[in-house]
């Protein structure tokens, strides 16, 4: 496997044309992204279905139900979920190191996947798995052997992504499509090498500016075209024409920006429609935004969600819950010794988008 080489064919007339849509409809989600009074809200939103669509590509496959209740409940032992937990964990790690360091380097990378598969294996010492063809046995593509080959390579590939100076007269989705791939490549983990990758890719679109914060979840768009997805990547190693894959990962990322920007005016409408009832029609004297934003903050709460967000006590807090109730505004369910409740609206959005 070489080291990054910059072709014709990353930048076509075909690939250009497309690139300034994907950007314009990036910059459209970005500016939206400002009208949620918690952008909190959104990027939690958004972190669990790329969680679970992510888990999902690697065959990891958890129910909503199951994640909203891994992430309120200690005690849930669902390993499905449980993996999706750990994907919202580096992927918040991860934000968390491009906003320190302004950079995303071997090592901050290797502390994601760490979080990922809950281990410290780290850079793989032995020989990667070899893709064969189903039909003919032969060898399609043989990842780097040897761990020296992966650190020269792994550090290459750190340079172009840090530094603006090389390539800078490539567009930065191009340059995120031509890293995912290079990543790939490389395969550089032993385990969860592919949600590594699909969580670099919105870093690297917040670490570049296009995004204030990783709110693009490009795994849906993947998992809904996972064929094709492989075929592009197995065809950039068999011919090194990368058109065809490029072409599907801006693809990815306009899609991904109108479904996102859909999500986005799904619960800003939402979130004004549950403010106007509790303050306006119901007029309900504990109404706040902050109350607003607590109810939006996760589709399942608790009693002791709704204390911490509001600073009351637990006997307050399970009061506004209860009425709030009442008026059909939350629905509540008991799991055992343990009462939650659920924001139907909201989980209604992030089931069905």
């Amino acid at each position: 496997m070489d080291k990054i080489i910059i072709t014709d064919n990353l930048e076509t007339k075909t690939i250009l044309k497309k690139v300034n849509t994907a950007n314009k409809k990036l910059a459209e989600l970005k500016g939206i992204v400002k009208t949620i009074p918690n952008e909190k809200i959104l990027i939690n939103f958004i972190f669990l279905q790329e969680a679970k669509d992510s888990s999902a590509v690697e065959n990891i496959i958890t129910t909503h139900d199951e994640l909203y209740k891994q992430f309120i409940f200690d005690d849930t032992h669902n390993i499905a979920a449980k993996e999706v937990e750990n994907y919202v964990e580096a992927l918040y790690a991860g934000y968390d190191i491009i906003k320190k360091t302004t950079l995303l380097t071997v090592n901050g990378i290797c502390e994601i996947q760490a979080i990922l598969e809950k281990n410290n294996a780290g850079i793989r010492s032995q020989s990667g798995t070899k893709l064969l063809n189903t039909a003919t046995g032969k060898v399609i593509y043989e990842p780097p052997q040897t761990k020296q080959e992966i650190l020269e390579l792994f550090s290459d590939l750190e340079k172009f992504i840090n530094d603006d100076t090389l390539y800078p007269e490539l567009d930065t989705l191009i340059k995120m499509a031509v890293i995912h791939y290079q990543f790939e490549k490389i395969h550089p983990f032993f385990d969860g090498n592919g949600r590594t990758g699909r969580i670099i890719n919105v870093l690297y679109l917040t670490l570049k500016n296009l995004l204030d914060s990783p709110v693009l979840y490009l795994s849906k768009y993947i998992i809904e075209n996972k064929q094709e997805y492989y075929s592009k990547i197995n065809e950039v190693s068999k011919t090194n024409n990368y058109e065809p894959y490029i072409l599907f990962m801006l693809d990815a990322v306009y899609e991904t920006s109108c479904n996102t920007i859909n999500i986005v005016e799904k619960i800003s409408q939402a979130m004004k429609d549950v403010k106007y009832k509790i303050r306006d029609e119901l007029k309900l004297n504990y109404y706040s935004q902050e109350l607003i934003n607590a109810l939006f903050y996760m589709p399942y709460t608790k009693i002791s969600f709704i204390e911490k967000h509001l600073n009351v006590t637990r006997k307050t807090a399970s009061k506004y819950l209860d009425e709030l109730c009442k008026y059909n505004i939350l629905s509540k369910h008991r799991l055992g010794n343990n009462i939650y409740y659920i924001n139907e609206t909201l989980t209604n959005i992030l089931s069905y988008t």
